[in-house]
């Protein structure tokens, strides 16, 4: 399967990075990363869903980030190491850890998702390749030993300093106002991708040589002789490893920590060509894609959050109206309710589908009001239908419901189940809770025959009451029809 690019990529990058369909070993010509720093979490909640709610799946995503603990370590410690992570990394991680307080052991976690991930980013990387890794300076100096140790000291290339003025409230130290990013290459590869970049000359050299080139030498002595100027203009000096790039002002963020356009400009144009892939794993509201996108490289990004892949999806069609559709295509499924609500806006019978996937239902073609189906065993080479409904709107009513009961009949279904995106409400509630009970003839066991469950409930793994185990009558015949076969229960 050949890389696909100009797409985004929902979910966590590590999953989607691990697989080698989707991302080929030296397949992507330059990463550049900008992860959450080792800080607070409030302080990197940067999306907020539309109820004002902080975004779950972010949540989620920097509780495993800064979590330690023994069986946390263990586990993570072990997994870099299947991933090819070298023991060096391992034993660094572990060093870290020991210090024992909750400074320590929140560093440790942190580096252990950065290296995992780390791992990879070096896999998918061309031989001709380059990597920025974006952090601030309390974890530098630790994500400096961990790049050293997959990337390998040689392909270290530069230390860059992003400096910046902002107001600060620090007393009794001196103003931060820098970032850094890590520069390193695959290899050493002659072919390595690298233009060399300029910068103005300071006013002292413009006033005594103007922006002619300026040629200096020795004589036969090794004695300097004077600088001559030629008749050929200057480029300017070379790029040096200190960058002074305004931020972007507060009132214009789109969220607290965005980079501005010219910072991630000038990475790619240092690090790309004309057919280079560009991949940014925590995208955010996605500069770097932006950028690339106008300099008409390919690209991919990937975000934990459906909110941020969203916002990059508005930037685009901001930039380029209805050809937006074109450029680019989204993959990936929800996992919490604010992506929820934005695929079930997106596409309803997309809504539907990943819906009844959360119950390992199958879909039916023709739904004929059943969006999908289980069966489940009363016997040997016996099964009942179990029929599933789902409503992805936010005007539910009890009627719903009766249709619901009505659909169990005419399928002949023992038991129906109805999803909603939105709280049901009370009357709904109330018809199920008085509906007749099922009886399992292989459990001995009733079950309501109308329930329903919110997606909320069922991202929580608060689930239906149905048959699941091991069932003993699990070779029996599953139900088959056009379009559909529902899985056993």
């Amino acid at each position: 399967m050949e890389l696909e690019t100009n797409v985004l990529y929902y979910g966590d990058n590590l999953v989607w990075l691990r697989n080698h369909d989707y991302f080929p070993s030296e397949s992507l010509d330059l990463i550049y990363l900008d992860p959450p720093f080792n800080s607070n979490a409030d302080y990197n909640i940067i999306f907020n869903e539309p109820s004002g709610e902080e975004s779950q799946a972010q949540i989620k995503a920097f509780d495993d980030t800064w979590k330690w603990d023994k069986s946390a370590s263990e586990e993570a410690l072990r997994d870099l190491g299947k991933a090819g992570g070298k023991p060096e990394s391992v034993d660094f991680i572990n060093w870290v850890a020991k210090g024992g307080d909750k400074a320590s052991t929140s560093m440790a976690a942190y580096l252990s998702m950065m290296a995992i991930r780390l791992v990879e980013l070096h896999r998918v990387l061309t031989p001709a390749g380059s990597l920025y890794l974006h952090c601030d300076p309390t974890a530098s100096h630790y994500l400096k030993i961990i790049l050293d140790i997959i990337f390998g000291k040689k392909n270290y290339r530069n230390e860059i300093i992003w400096h910046y003025r902002k107001w600060s409230t620090g007393k009794l130290q001196f103003q931060r106002n820098h970032d850094v990013i890590l520069f390193y290459s695959k290899t050493l590869s002659p072919d390595r991708v690298f233009n060399q970049l300029y910068m103005g000359r300071t006013e002292s050299t413009i006033k005594r040589f103007g922006t002619s080139k300026i040629k200096s030498g020795h004589d036969e002595h090794g004695h300097r002789v004077p600088s001559q100027t030629e008749e050929e203009e200057s480029l300017g000096a070379r790029q040096d490893d200190i960058w002074e790039i305004g931020r972007v002002p507060p009132i214009k963020q789109l969220f607290p920590t965005e980079k501005p356009a010219m910072l991630l400009n000038r990475i790619i144009s240092a690090s790309t060509n004309k057919d280079s892939i560009v991949l940014d794993p925590f995208c955010g509201c996605g500069t770097t894609i932006i950028e690339a996108q106008k300099m008409n490289l390919q690209w991919i990004g990937i975000d934990v959050t459906w909110l941020a892949i969203d916002l990059v999806e508005k930037r685009l069609r901001e930039s380029y109206g209805q050809k937006a559709k074109n450029i680019y295509e989204v993959k990936g499924q929800p996992f919490d309710l604010a992506s929820a609500r934005a695929l079930a806006q997106k596409s309803k019978k997309e809504f539907e589908i990943w819906a009844i996937s959360l119950v390992h239902a199958a879909p039916r073609e023709h739904d004929g009001g059943v969006d999908g189906l289980l069966s489940i065993v009363e016997g040997k080479n016996v099964t009942s239908k179990v029929v599933v409904q789902v409503k992805g709107g936010k005007n539910l009513n009890p009627s719903m419901v009766r249709d619901l009961v009505g659909t169990i009949e005419k399928e002949k279904a023992v038991i129906g189940l109805l999803i909603t995106l939105e709280e049901p409400t009370a009357g709904m509630k109330e018809i199920a809770a008085h509906s007749d009970l099922y009886v399992s003839p292989i459990w001995s066991k009733s079950y309501p025959r109308i329930q329903i469950r919110t997606i909320s409930e069922l991202l929580e793994n608060h689930n239906f009451e149905l048959p699941y185990g091991n069932n003993p009558m699990k070779n029996s015949t599953l139900i088959k029809e056009q379009g559909s076969t529902a899985p056993l229960l």
